[in-house]
This record gives C-alpha cells, structure tokens and sequence, in this order.
C-alpha cells in the first residue's frame, strides 16, 4: 500500500463524517420544529388531532418525492418534541445522533436521567442502532446505577465506525437519496434476483417495493418483497432467509401481514398474504402465511393463483447457487 496518501484518505472520510452529521442535525432540527409546530397548534385548540394524517397526505399529494412524513412519523416528531421541551440541556445531543437512535431512546425509557444516559451513549461510544437497542434490552442504565459503577474499560475502548451510525434511512429519505440496504451482499443479490422472478411469473404480480418499510410504534420493520397481485385483490409479502427455516420466521411475516392489513391495505382488497423463502445448504422451505379470517374457499382461491411451492423451491436453489459461485 503507497503510504503517501493515507492522510489525505483520512481527510477524505473525515470530511464525508462531517457532512453526514450536519445533515443529521439539520434533519433532527427540522423534526423538532415540525414538532414543536403541530403540538402548540393542537394545544391552542387551532388544529385537531386528525391534522396529522391530513398533513401527512398533503404532503403525499403535492410533494411526493419527498419521504419520511408519514402520519406516524410526523406523530413521532410531536412526541419527541414534546418529550424534550422542558429539558434544554439535551437540546444538542439530540442532534448529535440519528433519529433512529432518538426513536429508540425516547420511546423506550422512562425517564429524562435514563434518556440522558443512553444519548450521551450513544454519541461517546459511536452505537449503530442495533447495538443501542441491544443495551436498552439489556437494562444497561439500571444495572449501571445498581453498581454505582462507570461503564467499564472494555466498552469505552470498544472501537465502532462513526460513518456506520449515521447510515439512517431517515438521512436518505430527506436528501431524496437511495437508502443503502443493511443486508449482506448475499442477501441483497437473492432479493434482487427474486424480485425479477416473481415478475416474470404472470401480469398478475404489480411490485411496490423493495425493503418496503413498515411502522409499528416507534418501530420500523422492512419486507423484502412486497406486490399486489391484481387477481386477488390483495398485497403479497415475500420474506426471504438466506439460513435454515425456523418457525420464529413465521412468526415475523404473520406480524407483517397484520400491519399491511391495518395501516397499508385499501377497505376494498382482500387480507394481505405472505410466502417466506427460506434456503440453506441443504434445503429450500417455502411457506404460505394466510390470514385466519380467509375462508376456506378464499384460502384454496388464494393457493391457486399463488405462485407453485415446488417451482419457488427450485429456482430459490438456482438463485442461490449462481448467487454464491459469483462470491
């Protein structure tokens, strides 16, 4: 490796940090006042509570390009505000971490001395979301506090990629810039080639998206796949696990078709259906997820126009083979 540049790479990423992280601000900054905004007209008695989801649609209707404004995430802007407001101190480590670690914090933790803990967290040791999630599971602030203790030498030491805690979906979706997918190459290459598959199958299958995001709470979940087959009248999901089928897999696309059904589909179209993929080394499994209320008519009419398991299972295998001989 030529030695000469190696600090000129460094300004480079370094600049590109400090670019992202003015975006964040600007980003968290915009939420707060939007926030700030909605919740004092609604306090004044001059906006209703409905004006969130008409808000949410204008901005659908005249600025479609623009995303991230959702009713719940406008919803969640209003909470954070309303959150924080009487808290100035934190003011700028709220817009020193992404709006994802922010959902994380303020709607997980109960109190302000518990929220202070895990911004200043997550800004010191540079968390990706995951991680923060994982030592808010983990109760680190109480187990902290039951200790008196400082957060030990070891997870101060621990070395996290800065670029990696800005990588937030929130950031692309304001710049209107693709969302970088968090799945393995692997993974990627599998849906991507999926994704032309389905297509090919029949007219029948429209795409709507891919890592089509879904939000529970103050929570965010992604499908893979997601269509609307015109035949059925209905949105199908398809999950795909690039590992052995467990019945927790299930258990995820079940949970997504109830939110498709409850946030997603139109009062004219049937329940939503899933089909999870699954492949490893030894074996492809296919399974259909279908709602409970379906009738045993509309569930037979569901597996007919349904794509064949055995030709799903077969081209899964292929895809995975041509997949893995590119590595």
């Amino acid at each position: 490796m030529d030695n000469r540049f190696t600090d000129i790479i460094k300004l480079i990423k370094q600049s590109r940090i400090n670019a992202i992280k003015a975006v964040n601000a600007e980003l968290i900054n915009l939420y707060w006042n939007i926030g700030e905004h909605i919740s004092k007209k609604i306090e004044q008695s001059e906006w209703g509570d409905s004006v969130v989801t008409e808000l949410a649609n204008f901005i659908q209707t005249q600025e479609p390009e623009i995303k991230g404004f959702s009713d719940k995430n406008i919803w969640r802007m209003k909470q954070f505000y309303e959150t924080y407001k009487d808290f100035p101190k934190l003011s700028t480590l709220l817009r020193e971490i992404s709006w994802s670690h922010n959902l994380a914090i303020f709607s997980r933790c109960k109190t302000v001395e518990e929220r202070e803990f895990y911004l200043k967290l997550a800004k010191q040791e540079n968390y990706s979301f995951r991680e923060l999630e994982r030592q808010i599971s983990a109760s680190l602030f109480e187990r902290t506090m039951i200790g008196n203790s400082k957060l030990s030498t070891a997870l101060r030491e621990t070395n996290h990629d800065l670029s990696n805690t800005f990588k937030d979906s929130y950031v692309f979706e304001f710049l209107n810039l693709p969302d970088p997918h968090s799945e393995s190459d692997l993974q990627r290459g599998l849906v991507r080639q999926m994704k032309n598959f389905i297509l090919e199958l029949g007219k029948d299958f429209l795409f709507i998206g891919e890592e089509y995001k879904l939000q529970v709470g103050n929570s965010d979940f992604y499908i893979d796949l997601l269509f609307y087959h015109r035949g059925l009248q209905c949105l199908v999901a398809f999950e795909l696990k690039a590992d052995k089928f467990k019945p927790d897999h299930l258990g995820q696309l079940n949970f997504y078709l109830e939110a498709l059904d409850r946030d997603v589909k139109k009062p004219n179209e049937n329940p939503s259906i899933g089909v999870l993929l699954c492949k490893d080394k030894d074996s492809e499994v296919v399974e259909y997820a279908l709602s409970r209320s379906l009738s045993p008519t509309m569930v037979s009419e569901y597996k007919t126009q349904l794509p064949d398991k055995k030709l799903l299972q077969q081209k899964l295998h292929e895809l995975f083979d041509n997949e893995t001989d590119e590595k």
